[in-house]
Parts: C-alpha cells; structure tokens; sequence
C-alpha cells in the first residue's frame, strides 16, 4: 500500500508537467477563443437550451441504471430506455395534469377573492385602526382595493398576451424535452462520444483525466439535487398539510420540491405562493408567523442539513463562487444557466486541479 501511493506520488508530478505543459503552448490561445466563442454560441440560444439541459441531466442520471440493467438481462438497451422513458413520461404527465387542475382552480379562487384576502392580511397586521400615510387616513378595506386596483390596472391587453406568449412557449418547451429525453436515454453515449471526438487526439487523455475526476462529483450532485426534491416535497407536506392544514397541501408540496431545481429563484418563488395560499386560510397574525417559522424551518434543513449530507464532496464549493455563478448564469442562459451554475463551478475545479495535479483537493 505504502509503496503504491510512494509510486502515485512519484508520477504525479510527471503527470502535472505533461499536462501544464499545455498551458506553455500556442494552444492555450485556442482554448480561449473556442471558450469565448461557447459563450456566445449559448448567450445566443439562451431560449432554447433549457430543454437540452434538463433532459440531458435526467437522461445522465438514468445511464447507470440502464447500463446495469442491459448488462445483468442481456437484453437490448433500448428496450430498457423506451421502458424508463414511458414510465417518465408517464409519471410527468399524471404529476402535470393533477398540478394543472388543482391549480386552475386556486388560481380562479384567488382572483374571486383576492381583495378580501388581502384585506384580512391587512387587518392582521395594522389592526381595526386606520393608519396615516402621507397625511391620509387609511383602513384595512381601502389598502386593500387601492392594491386590487393598480394590479388590474398592470393586467392589461400587452400582459396577458405575454402571459399566454409564455404559456405556448412552456408547452413547446416540455413537447421538445421530452422527445430530447428519449433520443438521450436511448443514444446518449453515442453523444457523448461525438463530443469526445470533436477534442484533439492528443488532447483527448487530459480530457479523460478530467471527465475521471469529474464524474463521479457531479453524478453525486445530480442525485443530491433529486434526494433534495424528495425532502423538501415531502417536508413541504408535513408543514403545510399536517400541521398547518392549508388548502392543496400536495400541489404546494409537489410545487415546492420541484422548484427546488432552481436555485434561490425557485424555493423563494414556492415560498411565496405558498405564503399567497396560506393567507385565504389565516385565521390571525399567529398563523402568518406559523408559517414564516416553517418556511425557515425548512430553508434551514434544506441549506444547513439535509443539503450537505446528500451532497457531500459536490457541495465543496466556496458559497461566495456559488452565488457569482448562480447571478452569472442567471444574467447570461437565464434558468438554464441557473441550473448549470454548479455544474460548471465544478467543470472548471476538476479541470484545474487535473491540469494542476491537485486531484486530491
């Protein structure tokens, strides 16, 4: 054993000029234009790259297991995808059009009855007193429908024909990641290898060196993500369901853990339409601080618990280089960018401490 490592120890430094070496040559400028010209190229399909990535990352997750499942049966593996992609395809269009549903439907119950909720929010908060603003007496029932007011006022023709503009561009994009999902499950190592063979052959070892540290970090952060989902769906419930007892407890659970796939933007947006819901319900200011301790509550299992134990070595990452590329990719590719925030820090990691010789860090 000693002898082993004496020899790895021996190499590595071997291993570290031949891959610096690199850096020294002509090619490091070609690295650089070819980076610079993949940020363009994405900036510019920012709209259309959301699809690619999320069937790209749920058809990584998959691979393994259809590669086992092939291997132990001897069966054809595109027997196995076509079975996993209908049994995905399945369970996202039963998830969908229960969420549609249940969702229509409290979307028409907030409309009817949004003044009087936030009505009663106000009353909850000031009390039956009125209060003076900017030398104007004002009550809970006029505080209220000035809100009503203006937001109809900001509903005009031109939102709601970007609102439907969104809703046919979200169909379009779940149609395109679902038909991206089967040719990934079913092809996906065909591509992958054409994108290994676009890089130079004698460039493809350092290439292989790095994808060898990388692999197994980012499959451990893909699944955490997934095991991240679960929790929180399933805590969502708890909270809001058993204890809380508000209205459409599955929907805002399943909501919840869904929007956790999208870093700081999505659990804060599920927070808020959860917060929205709980107010038709409220039956006093203790269940609006109820339910501001349960969303810390569950921030902080999340963030501070659950999070890292999943995570583990992917979640090594400095938090100062994780809020940079979340606003960084956020402001370039918009979700898709959010989403590869992660990824990407850890490309970039595992590609320096490869060229480095650092792969213990």
């Amino acid at each position: 054993m000693k002898a082993a490592k004496k020899k790895n120890e021996e190499t590595r430094p071997a291993e570290r000029n031949r891959f610096s070496r690199a850096l020294d040559s002509g090619e490091t400028r070609a690295i650089m234009l070819a980076a610079a010209f993949l940020f363009v190229f994405f900036y510019f399909i920012r709209l259309i790259l959301l699809p690619f990535v999320l069937a790209a990352i749920v058809a990584y997750i998959c691979t393994p297991l259809l590669d086992w499942a092939a291997q132990r049966t001897r069966w054809p593996r595109l027997l196995f995808a076509i079975a996993l992609f209908v049994l995905i395809l399945g369970v996202g269009m039963f998830v969908l059009f229960f969420a549609a549903e249940h969702f229509v439907d409290e979307v028409k119950g907030l409309a009817s009855d949004l003044q009087g909720m936030l009505e009663n929010f106000v009353s909850q908060a000031i009390g039956d007193h009125p209060i003076s603003l900017l030398g104007r007496p004002l009550n809970a029932h006029e505080i209220a429908q000035s809100a009503v007011e203006h937001l109809r006022d900001w509903l005009g023709s031109e939102q709601i024909l970007l609102i439907a503009g969104y809703s046919l561009a979200g169909i379009m994009g779940l149609f395109m990641t679902a038909v991206l999902l089967f040719y990934f499950l079913a092809g996906g190592r065909r591509v992958a290898s054409g994108l290994f063979w676009i890089i130079p052959p004698h460039r493809r070892q350092l290439a292989a060196r790095i994808w060898e540290h990388l692999d197994p970090v980012l499959y451990r952060y893909f699944l955490g993500v997934l095991a991240v989902v679960v929790y929180a769906t399933i805590a969502a419930y708890i909270g809001l369901g058993l204890i809380l007892d508000i209205h459409h407890a599955v929907l805002l659970a399943v909501l919840t853990g869904v929007l956790e796939t999208v870093p700081v933007i999505g659990p804060t947006s599920a927070a808020v339409i959860a917060g929205l819901i709980s107010l038709r319900t409220a039956t006093g200011i203790g269940s609006i601080f109820a339910y501001a301790a349960y969303a810390t509550l569950l921030r902080l299992s999340i963030d501070q618990l659950f999070g890292p134990i999943v995570l583990g070595r992917a979640a090594h990452v400095h938090p100062v280089l994780i809020i940079f590329c979340f606003l960084a990719g956020g402001v370039v590719l918009g979700i898709a960018g959010i989403i590869l925030a992660v990824p990407v820090a850890l490309l970039v990691k595992s590609t320096l401490a490869t060229i480095y010789g650092d792969e213990s860090e």
